[in-house]
């Protein structure tokens, strides 16, 4: 039997690990395994129930990113991430010792923070999500730990120590990076889970049902066409329509409350106005796309509302946004 060069078994396990034609590859179906392994989730609970008793207060919308429309920590990892791999190049040109080792200690400043949204984030997730999260944040904080030693190696001196540890973080932070990716755009986590209604909702008037039949201060399921809608008539008559899959993590806004003019999601609580489907709270960085509507000889129809309708203010609109009962 021919025996295979080191290079050839690289090669050959690189090719047993990743994707082909024929299946997922051992890292995937590793992943795919890990998501669904439930042993793990006494730990996942422990540490949500103590992410979530952080004392945060309005800080915690901050750190979702509520203010800024999408998820805040991908933006604050460039700082850590940045600086570590300016530091790993600066580590192969002679006479970058002190740049270097301050590149290592703003990465590491800049670690905290980002961790810190990184977690808030992570509370908020399913569990397959989280288990994924939990891996993302073990290969991280070895990262971390790595640049710790480094750095500190780098002020005693011991530079050659300072760069092998240092190059085994960025490493470490390289395969935490990977695995963020699988967890935003592989499992959806963090993304607008409502940003296809505009394009699944045709275009025009679409009947609902009779406006009697819709309880007062609670939400009720609708459909039009393919798409759930969720339909609430406040205890002034006004009828309000959104869609009515959350766009944090599409939990079922008709199984919400309804509190202080806000549809609340039974899932993670975050709130959105029903007026205009803005995001009030958090988790949620994104609002609910809304709908128009009206009410023709007691039924209720409604069309969705653009995104630049709905930005408007109230008075500028032509015609009421929503159908009030006689």
């Amino acid at each position: 039997m021919e025996t295979l060069t080191p290079l050839a078994r690289t090669v050959s396990a690189l090719r047993a690990a990743l994707p082909t034609t024929r299946g997922p590859g051992r890292v995937l179906d590793a992943l795919d395994r890990w998501e669904s392994f439930e042993g793990v989730d006494p730990v996942t609970d422990a540490l949500k129930s103590l992410v979530r008793s952080l004392p945060l207060g309005g800080a915690r919308d901050v750190l979702h990113g509520r203010w800024l429309g999408h998820p805040v920590h991908p933006l604050m990892v460039q700082l850590p991430v940045g600086a570590w791999l300016s530091a790993a190049v600066l580590d192969a040109l002679p006479g970058k010792r002190r740049a270097a080792r301050a590149l290592v200690a703003t990465g590491l400043a800049g670690a905290a923070p980002a961790a810190v949204a990184g977690w808030v984030d992570w509370a908020e997730l399913r569990r397959p999500q989280m288990r994924a999260g939990l891996l993302h944040a073990v290969a991280n904080t070895t990262g971390v730990v790595c640049y710790a030693v480094s750095l500190s190696a780098r002020c005693r001196g011991r530079h050659w120590r300072g760069k092998a540890w240092g190059y085994a973080g960025l490493t470490a932070v390289a395969v935490g990076g990977a695995l963020g990716g699988h967890l935003s755009y592989r499992l959806g986590a963090g993304a607008n889970h409502a940003e296809e209604v505009p394009d699944l909702v045709g275009s025009g008037w679409h009947e609902l049902g009779d406006v009697a039949d819709l309880p007062a201060d609670r939400p009720r399921r609708g459909m039009i066409g393919t798409v759930p809608v969720v339909m609430v008539r406040t205890g002034d008559g006004v009828v309000h329509v959104l869609a009515e899959r959350c766009s944090h993590m599409a939990g079922p806004l008709a199984e919400g409350t309804v509190e202080d003019g806000c549809l609340r999601c039974p899932w993670h609580g975050s709130t959105f106005r029903l007026s205009d489907g803005w995001n009030v709270t958090g988790p949620a960085t994104a609002p609910q796309p809304v709908f128009r509507t009206r009410i023709v000889n007691g039924r209720l129809e409604a069309r969705l509302e653009p995104a630049a309708a709905r930005d408007r203010a109230p008075e500028e609109d032509a015609e009421p946004r929503s159908g009030k009962a006689a």
